[in-house]
């Protein structure tokens, strides 16, 4: 299986739970089964939130919770702990990610809708993202 890359992003301060650890895969990334299956054209405009996984991730012990919630296919894909198998995580490709919600688990004042049950989607803003990743994202 070929290695993935990701970035540790420090956005101390935000989200709900202050969380310090978000993953953004940036390079090479080989995706892996459970992925989101959905619509394969590309976005309209760029979103102004992204979600991104924070350290609370368990991937659902292979069974993620949030990815059959992804309108876009390919946006949200597995990713093996190589050091523990069979345990991972899930990432969300920032370049697929439309910025939705429907994967996070926060409805209308905090009740708890579909999605991710450990909390642990948050949704960043996107300008925020492109600063610490110092890069611009296409449309």
């Amino acid at each position: 299986m070929g290695r993935v890359y990701c970035q540790n992003l420090d956005i101390s301060g935000i989200g709900a739970n202050n969380l310090s650890e978000y993953y953004v895969p940036i390079g090479v990334v080989e995706k892996s089964e459970p992925k989101s299956i959905g619509i394969s054209t590309p976005r309209k405009k760029k979103p102004k939130e992204l979600a991104v996984i924070t350290e609370c991730c368990t991937g659902c012990a292979g069974s993620p919770a949030c990815v059959p919630y992804c309108p876009v296919a390919d946006c949200m894909y597995w990713v093996p702990d190589e050091d523990h198998p069979p345990f991972g995580r899930i990432e969300v490709d920032p370049q697929l990610c439309i910025g939705c919600k429907k994967c996070t688990s926060k409805g209308p004042d905090g009740s708890f809708l579909d999605g991710c049950p450990w909390d642990a989607i948050e949704m960043i803003p996107l300008e925020q993202v492109e600063d610490i990743l110092g890069i611009k994202f296409q449309v």
